[in-house]
């Protein structure tokens, strides 16, 4: 899958226990989840079907706000987002925007997410 911005990395994990682990990787740092969407329930509720597919919505306002506050722009983008997925091989991946394609979209000193990519790596290993 190639989608610019995007970064992906195949997980060994169902798309529940990838979630699982980043969310328990997110906590342990402090940083807040917002929201879970189990989309494939969602889609089941609608009487669609789709495949395991899970958005996780997370942030840390106390270093999100002051960014957003010097780059408004950058609130379009969070709180930060990943989405844990299963391909039509039954294989599992987890999917972020990098930290250089938010630097690079709202051209941002710094790079405040970088370390954030260290924690995606963990929760699929």
């Amino acid at each position: 899958m190639n989608v610019a911005g995007l970064r992906t990395l195949p997980s060994p994990y169902s798309v529940q226990e990838t979630i699982d682990r980043l969310t328990n990787l997110l906590r342990s740092k402090g940083i807040k989840i917002f929201a879970r969407i189990d989309q494939a329930a969602e889609a089941q509720a609608a009487g669609l079907s789709m495949r395991p597919t899970e958005l996780l919505i997370f942030g840390d306002p106390k270093t999100g706000t002051p960014l957003m506050n010097e780059y408004p722009s950058l609130a379009v983008d969070l709180p930060l987002k990943a989405l844990a997925w299963e391909a039509a091989d039954s294989k599992v991946y987890l999917s972020f925007n990098s930290a250089e394609y938010l630097i690079e979209r709202h051209h941002l000193a710094g790079e405040p997410f970088k370390p954030l990519e260290a924690l995606f790596a963990r929760a699929t290993e």
